[in-house]
């Protein structure tokens, strides 16, 4: 066993998080994207009155289905999740399946008549509408009768409802209120360019049906399509495809106009291991079409949007002392939680996961706490997360650790053997490492480095120096699990019931990247 001393973590009281840029904007009247660096993908933004409300796709996280606010357009903060679980297969409780890159995506998000509506589908399951009085909840969720693929609702002036969906082919259908469709698909447009067209989204403006979509992929462009009819026949017109910043296209998001009168566009930006990243682009409208950017190309830094006022820099929550009665809006399990099997109540000031039901490996296990990877704005800098666990009271066969997951992922973990504990590393089923310990409280760290790709792990038994253990983990974006790289709290039996881990806390912090290998 190789085990390198990370000298450098004897200094992580010295080193303050606001020493590296956390947010987008720049305290001069700038901005930079990505205006959020971190993963939420296929936007749609709505604003009712001085308020911008933005969801994104959780995929297989509940709760899940994040709901976003902000005043200006850059700076954002949590509303709510908006669905608490999703009780529509047995395979989103883990239950012999599961709804990995199959769950919630693409949602279309619209205020109509003092109500919020949130139209998605789901590969398996089918259509499904959620309604809320204010974006805070509570909201309820219906199944329809039949899903649209990447939904975009819209609703005219004259009362009529509409979906637009598809892919390569885009077909417009009139809902009635109950939002069943009551008019056959109508084809309005097959894409022409390249394969991919999808991601509709559905506006009217000065006389005009426009659709805003994409032909999708890492190298995405963004194309609007219009008509005085919403059947059509539509003109096409590209009005973004540049891919000059981050090696990705910019695509696939919502058009949206300040109370000033601006046109602004929310689209996303692959970014590799740490997942799709929104982006704030300004709008020009050219002949009747909204064209985006400067020039066809994205802007970087630019100036933010004209909302009438100033309002405060917001840096979305990570660090958690689990010191509240509920989790904080940061955090989702990976597919449905068991109630009843975790509490932040049970020990005051401390997170207790117990065992679920005996799994061979992380990708089953029940209750794994997931929580999104931070970019940071910068490639010489890891995002750091390190948790404090007490272990006493695991039963021979438990493993409870700290991992960061995608296909593949890896963890550094304390796995009860006889009477006797092991930090163990893994990476991606196979156990690379391994370290007898003596200590019912162990602290275990895991670095993610968005330049380089790699990820590894290290532990204490002090808080003071950490030993790294294992190898590096490659991370990727693989569509087998279609979200990006997650830290993830867990604690997964694989002989017997009975045991629990205790976590004071998870907290972030951003250091620079070391040299190890």
């Amino acid at each position: 066993m190789i085990k390198k001393l990370i000298i450098f973590y004897c200094l992580l009281q010295l080193i303050n998080l606001n020493a590296q840029k956390l947010h987008s904007d720049n305290g001069d009247g700038t901005y930079t994207n990505p205006v959020i660096y971190s993963d939420f993908p296929d936007p749609d933004v709505i604003r009712v009155d001085s308020v911008y409300y933005m969801v994104s796709t959780t995929m297989f996280i509940f709760p899940g289905v994040t709901i976003l606010k902000s005043y200006d357009l850059v700076n954002w903060e949590y509303c709510t999740n908006a669905i608490e679980r999703f009780d529509f297969s047995p395979c989103y409780n883990l239950e012999g399946c599961n709804r990995y890159s199959r769950g919630q995506w693409a949602t279309s998000f619209r205020y109509h008549k003092g109500k919020y509506y949130l139209l998605f589908m789901t590969l398996d399951e089918g259509g499904f509408l959620c309604t809320a009085e204010k974006p805070e909840g509570p909201w309820h969720i219906k199944k329809l009768s039949r899903g649209f693929y990447d939904p975009g609702l819209f609703f005219d002036d004259d009362g009529k409802i509409y979906v637009a969906h598809g892919y390569n082919k885009i077909y417009i259908t009139e809902l009635d209120t109950n939002f069943n469709a009551i008019s056959e698909d109508v084809l309005v447009y097959t894409g022409d360019i390249r394969p991919g067209l999808e991601g509709t989204h559905v506006y009217k403006i000065n006389g005009y049906y426009y659709l805003y979509c994409t032909y999708g992929g890492p190298d995405g462009f963004q194309v609007a399509f219009r008509s005085k009819n919403i059947y059509g026949p539509y003109e096409q017109k590209v009005v973004i495809r540049d891919d000059s910043y981050l090696g990705t296209g910019l695509h696939q998001g919502a058009l949206i106009q300040t109370q000033t009168g601006e046109w602004w566009t929310i689209i996303f930006q692959d970014g590799g291991a740490f997942g799709r990243f929104p982006s704030l682009q300004p709008v020009t409208w050219v002949d009747d079409w909204p064209m985006v950017g400067i020039d066809g190309k994205g802007v970087i830094t630019y100036r933010k949007p004209n909302v009438g006022k100033q309002y405060p820099i917001k840096i979305l929550p990570t660090s958690d002392e689990f010191d509240s009665t509920k989790l904080g809006l940061q955090w989702g399990w990976n597919h449905n939680p068991v109630p009843d099997k975790w509490s932040l109540t049970e020990n005051p000031g401390n997170l207790r996961l117990r065992t679920v039901k005996v799994v061979s490996n992380l990708r089953e296990a029940r209750n794994t706490l997931t929580q999104r990877i931070f970019a940071y704005y910068s490639k010489s800098f890891a995002t750091t997360a390190t948790i404090k666990m007490n272990i006493d009271s695991m039963k021979i066969g438990d493993v409870a650790g700290l991992a960061v997951f995608q296909d593949p992922y890896a963890f550094i973990a304390v796995k009860a053997i006889n009477n006797k504990k092991y930090v163990v590393m893994v990476n991606n089923g196979v156990q690379m490492d391994s370290v007898e310990i003596n200590s019912s409280v162990v602290y275990f760290r895991a670095m993610a480095e968005y330049g380089t790709g790699r990820a590894y792990f290290a532990y204490s038994t002090d808080n003071a120096l950490f030993l790294k253990i294992g190898n590096n983990l490659n991370m990727q974006f693989n569509l087998s699990v279609f979200t990006g790289n997650k830290f993830c709290i867990f604690n997964y039996p694989t002989k017997t019931l009975g045991g629990f881990v205790d976590i004071d806390w998870f907290r972030i912090n951003v250091l620079p990247i070391s040299d190890m290998n």
